[in-house]
């Protein structure tokens, strides 16, 4: 077991003032998705190509603090041959790897989910740290109905979530956890205020009982906020104060740090909703973004699989990065955002 003053080193950089996280980690089927948005089949060098561009975008190290990657995107290399995270090491940026392998039905709990993907994790731990991996990403998800999520399911994915954490803490990788709370619904923005207040409590209290070192932890949560199916839509002062409200009710005051993930907002009204939280001030612990959709749609839209978009498709992304930067701090105007625009390109909502 390595030091745990690295956890805490690794942790702290990926929380730098005026940086976020790209969750460039969607799975070979998802990117595939994406890609086909603007045009490219889903083949193993089109989704490279596109991981390339991203990551060596222009100036982007200046707002961006690490890469989260799926297994094939950490295992991959440029048109140089340069493996994906010496590229990001290289800029300062710290590679990340998504660990999970997905949601399952959880049996006998109708329209419920569990992620698995402990059967092999320590040995995969250990090949992703050598491959250059420093911090890891595992991902749970809860739908809001009348009747979900149950106590049961959020206790089953905690327990999941609490055995990853030790044991990439164990591995000298800081751990993600990420207990998603779906956008999608017709649930009001105190029923989400319950809902993730519920999951974020359960996780910490599995986290306590399953010994993982609090201070070489990432939250990755939700945003409080209507479903987007709702008859009314969340204000950002509405989910600054209910979401910083859920933090102070469920987090310990220990942990290294709390990003949002982007849910499947547009990226204006991700960056408009973390901007409100900024502004009301530092809490006890560093807060920022971890964005996937909401970094990449600016991208998509103006890159549209052509290469001679390149330069402004990366300009795009650089842009949205440097706003989201400026959210974090509460700084942001959206008065003077000129990505203010409707996206043309729809992305997906997986973080």
């Amino acid at each position: 077991m390595r030091s745990n003053e690295d956890l805490y080193a690794t942790a702290a950089a990926l929380m730098a003032d005026g940086k976020g996280i790209l969750a460039a980690d969607e799975s070979d089927g998802t990117a595939g998705k994406r890609l086909a948005m603007v045009g490219l089949p889903n083949e193993p060098e089109h989704r490279q190509g596109f991981r390339e561009l991203l990551f060596t975008a222009p100036g982007i190290e200046e707002f961006i603090s690490g890469v989260i990657m799926y297994d094939s995107s950490m295992r991959n290399t440029t048109d140089d041959g340069i493996p994906f995270p010496d590229v990001l090491t290289a800029r300062g940026m710290i590679p990340g790897i998504k660990v999970d392998r997905g949601l399952r039905p959880f049996q006998n709990f109708e329209d419920e989910q569990v992620t698995q993907g402990l059967d092999d994790l320590a040995e995969r731990l250990k090949e992703y740290y050598a491959l250059g991996a420093r911090f890891t990403k595992w991902r749970a998800a809860y739908t809001i109905s009348t009747v979900t999520p149950t106590p049961a399911c959020m206790e089953a994915n905690a327990v999941m979530l609490a055995r990853y954490a030790a044991l990439a803490q164990e591995a000298g990788l800081v751990p993600m956890v990420e207990p998603e709370v779906i956008f999608a619904g017709a649930h009001s923005i105190e029923r989400a205020e319950e809902v993730t207040m519920h999951a974020v409590q359960t996780l910490f209290t599995k986290l306590r009982e399953y010994r993982v070192d609090p201070k070489g932890v990432i939250l990755k949560t939700s945003m409080v906020l209507a479903g987007d199916a709702h008859t009314e839509q969340s204000t950002p002062e509405q989910v600054a104060n209910a979401t910083v409200r859920m933090l102070h009710m469920s987090v310990p005051y220990d942990i290294a740090g709390i990003v949002f993930l982007s849910g499947g907002q547009a990226p204006k009204r991700a960056t408009e909703n973390l901007n409100a939280i900024g502004k009301l001030g530092k809490q006890v612990w560093p807060i920022s973004s971890s964005f996937s959709r909401a970094l990449e749609e600016p991208f998509l839209t103006e890159w549209q699989g052509k290469e001679e978009n390149t330069a402004m498709a990366q300009k795009a992304l650089l842009y949205r990065a440097k706003m989201n930067g400026l959210a974090q701090q509460g700084k942001y105007n959206p008065k003077r955002d000129v990505q203010a625009k409707k996206s043309s390109v729809k992305t997906g909502s997986q973080d």
